[in-house]
């Protein structure tokens, strides 16, 4: 290899390495803004001998009017058990306003409480491309419950990550694709 091939493939490899190790400036969370819908699978640990549910899921971000810095409603559907041809059909629907914090990219959920008390501890994060809610339960026995949803945007929508925790053991994970309506 003469010196300018070798010159020239050390510049490359510099060059790639470096745009690989940038860290991706974070959004701002009107980047997030807008309907969403899509579909995912669920699956836990029994999986492998039960089977996985499918979920049908809506997500709407948008500017909250109420004073905070911006809602997340999100429906979901999940289908499971009974017969494959009319399986038992249950539909959730979570309704968030976050508020801004002094730590920048951070939000605090409205309606967050004290988690000893009962009451769920609820955040929200960007990081990059990704909106994430966590909330948090403490069960009266003193186990604490995690759930999160990690919301990332791409080219078509946005990809869904859902995971719950107890006592740091995943209880649930659900992986869905979603498109900007």
């Amino acid at each position: 290899m003469t010196a300018n091939r070798l010159r020239i493939f050390l510049a490359a490899l510099v060059l790639c390495w470096s745009a690989t190790t940038a860290k991706a400036a974070d959004l701002s969370v009107a980047a997030f803004f807008g309907a969403f819908q899509g579909s995912g699978i669920a699956e836990n640990a029994d999986s492998l001998y039960f089977g996985t549910t499918a979920r049908d899921l809506d997500v709407v971000i948008g500017a909250d009017n109420s004073g905070g810095a911006f809602f997340v409603r999100w429906t979901t559907v999940i289908r499971s058990g009974g017969d494959p041809n009319n399986p038992n059909v249950r539909r959730k629907t979570q309704n968030i306003v976050f508020k801004s914090t002094p730590q920048p990219g951070t939000f605090r959920g409205d309606g967050s409480g004290d988690p000893l008390s009962g009451e769920p501890y609820i955040w929200a994060r960007i990081m990059g491309q990704t909106l994430t809610i966590y909330i948090m339960n403490i069960d009266k026995s003193g186990g604490y419950n995690m759930q999160s949803y990690a919301r990332t945007l791409n080219a078509f929508g946005m990809d869904l990550v859902f995971k719950r925790i107890r006592d740091g053991e995943p209880v649930r994970q659900a992986s869905a694709k979603l498109t900007k309506r």
